[in-house]
């Protein structure tokens, strides 16, 4: 991507500012303009986060629309409505991911073997294929899903984690561990 490009899509555009004015008068069409411009690229990116639970991904879309209509007055056009609306859905993955691992007991009901848990945590999960990953990922129980993706995607530590969601460092760092463990053990299973 250009320098060009980049600037195109972190500074706002004349017609960002025009129709984040037109929705903030209420404008019903330059509403269904913006919500009909920006649908697409916002549901792509909150399947893409939430994989494979695309119910979500379409909750929330409504929730960033939602979100954005109520605070439209609060734009002044020092990004771009894209990356305004991405830094919104951002946030609305991040509440999700706190909502479902605050739920989550963190308790594992299957008995694994983890005697390498805590060997090369880190190890290996950024060769991985992304399809592959995607893949086993979308396999995966949702919190432990969740988790992985707060820890390796949105770069969280699990003191990030624990604030969040309300729970002990101690149980986000046993969670991760079976996560991994549960992982792993799909990754290698593949592979036979």
């Amino acid at each position: 991507m250009s320098q060009t490009e980049r600037e195109s899509r972190s500074e706002a555009t004349a017609a960002d500012l025009r129709l984040a004015s037109a929705v903030r008068s209420k404008d019903r069409k330059a509403t269904a303009e913006f919500v009909e411009a920006y649908a697409d690229l916002l549901y792509a990116y909150l399947a893409h986060r939430l994989f494979p639970n695309m119910s979500h991904a379409e909750d929330l879309v409504q929730e960033v629309f939602l979100t954005a209509l109520q605070n439209i007055g609060g734009y002044g056009g020092k990004s771009s409505l894209r990356s305004w609306l991405l830094g919104i859905a951002r946030h609305k993955v991040e509440d999700h991911y706190r909502r479902v691992l605050k739920e989550s007991p963190m308790d594992d009901v299957e008995t694994l073997e983890i005697e390498s848990a805590e060997q090369n945590e880190d190890a290996g999960f950024q060769d991985y294929e992304r399809a592959r990953a995607a893949e086993i990922l979308g396999r995966l129980r949702e919190d432990y899903r969740l988790l992985l993706r707060w820890k390796y995607w949105d770069r969280k530590s699990a003191s990030e984690m624990a604030a969040a969601t309300g729970k002990t460092g101690k149980a986000i760092k046993r969670a991760l561990s079976r996560a991994r463990a549960q992982f792993r053990k799909r990754w290698e299973d593949a592979c036979v």
